[in-house]
This record gives C-alpha cells, structure tokens and sequence, in this order.
C-alpha cells in the first residue's frame, strides 16, 4: 500500500505495470475507488506504466475538512504526478475522475499528453434532467439507504474509517448540487482528446455533439485524405450506459489505439 502526502491529502495509489509508453492515470468514478479498473489492468498494463489513484476521501484514500471539487482533486493529482516523478502521463477518467481529469488538463495542461473522458458532461446540464433531479434529492440522509449497495461494501472492505460513509455520501451530494460550466476551458484544451460515452448514457446525445464540436470534431469532412480529420475523437459504446460502461468489452480497443497514437 502506497501513500503520498500531498496538499494537506493522504492519498491512496498503486503502480502497475511498465514498459516504453507514455504512463497512464486512471481516475475513478463517485463513490468508487481505483479497484473500478481492476479489469482493465491486464490490457492497459501490456505496455506502460500506469498509475490507479484513490481521490480524496475514497477507496483507501483519508478524508480531510476539505469539500469534494474537481478543481482541488485536480491539483491533489498533478501534486502526486510531481511526487512519482512524471513530467507528463496520459489521463484517464470516469464521470467524476472524468471531471477531475478534465481540470487536471485545465490547470495543468503541460502534464497531460492525452486525455480520455468517459461519461462526462462538461456543464451541469449536460446530464439528462432526470439525473439533476436525481442530484439535487441527494443528502447525507441517503448514506444509510445505500448501505445495501456494491459501493458501501467495497468502501467499508477498504476504507481507512469506514465509519466516513456518512460523510462522503454528503460531500458527493454537495459536489453533485453545484452548478458548472467549462465551455470556455474545454475549447481551448490543446491536447488529444478522447470522449467516450454509451448509446444509452447519462448524458444528453446532443450534449456530447456539442462537446465533440467544442474539440474541432464534427463540424466538416475530414477529406479523402484525412487532411481535415480532428486530432480528438469520439466514440460511442453500443450498448452501454453510464453505470456499466468500463465493462464493456469495445472499451479497451477503443482507447488503446487512442493513446498509441501520434502526438503532433
């Protein structure tokens, strides 16, 4: 078990893994831990380093007197990017590991050499209004109630005290009750960008076209020659959705391909 003490945090990694390529940073889901990748490890391994983060108050990672905000998760990796020695990686994320890694690329753009998004709005209402209304009915009063889920049991397996349920339940419901739009940063990433998503996603079809195009993506022929093609790509899973998508089996040969990919 690895720790690294960095903003104040003590927080939870694991390295995997080695080889030529660039070295990969896999952020995980709300309420989830970096044993979200488990099995994708096997593939993302072959070639690379690569690095499972336990964000701030999960999994194996302590909890401090700090809200839950993509902005200061984001600068808590980039601080762990420091302390393993990597100049740069690729970053992979999941809906909230999808928004930290977005802000990472934000905040500190000189470390991220590719990004892949999976499930990941880039405002607030990109999210189908059923699931704002979903966020918004969210409280700590809910901790109990789920104590019956996968995510409890796995959290109580490995959490440092597992006796904080309570409370990362309620800093999830307060990160998820605030508003954001990224538009503005999202145009501007300089980076190879990949968006995945499931056809039966949380997040809305046209709000994923509108984040491809934010990219250069999809807005003219890419040309016989490809002349024109965007460097960011979108991919969308048939049938996956928000809850299921890193089990699906088109996920690893989507993004490998991404991240052996050129950079110019």
């Amino acid at each position: 078990m690895s720790y690294a003490e960095v903003n104040g945090q003590s927080l939870y990694f694991e390295e995997h893994g080695s080889g030529a390529g660039e070295a990969l940073v896999l952020l995980h889901g709300g309420l989830g831990s970096g044993d979200m990748f488990t099995s994708l490890l096997p593939s993302l391994t072959k070639d690379r380093r690569v690095v499972l983060v336990d964000l701030q108050g999960h999994g194996r990672s302590h909890d401090t007197d700090r809200p839950l905000r993509p902005e200061l998760l984001a600068d808590d990796v980039a601080a762990l990017l420091k302390h393993l020695g990597l100049d740069r990686a690729d970053v992979l994320g999941y809906s909230l590991g999808a928004e930290v890694a977005l802000r990472i690329a934000f905040q500190h753009p000189d470390a991220v050499r590719r990004l892949v998004l999976i499930s990941v709005p880039f405002k607030r209402d990109g999210w189908f209004p059923e699931v704002v209304a979903g966020m918004d009915q969210m409280s700590a009063a809910a901790a109990e109630m789920m104590k019956g889920s996968p995510p409890y049991t796995h959290y109580a397996e490995v959490a440092p005290v597992p006796a904080n349920w309570t409370v990362l339940v309620g800093k999830t419901a307060e990160l998820l009750q605030t508003d954001f739009d990224w538009t503005e940063e999202a145009a501007a990433l300089a980076m190879p960008v990949l968006l995945v998503y499931g056809d039966a996603d949380s997040i809305r079809p046209a709000h994923v076209a509108e984040f491809y195009a934010l990219l250069g993506g999809g807005l003219k022929d890419a040309g016989w020659d490809n002349s024109q093609r965007p460097t960011s790509r979108l991919a969308v899973l048939a049938g996956a959705s928000h809850y299921d998508i890193l089990d699906s089996p088109a996920l690893i040969p989507t993004v490998l391909p991404f991240l052996a990919s050129p950079t110019h």
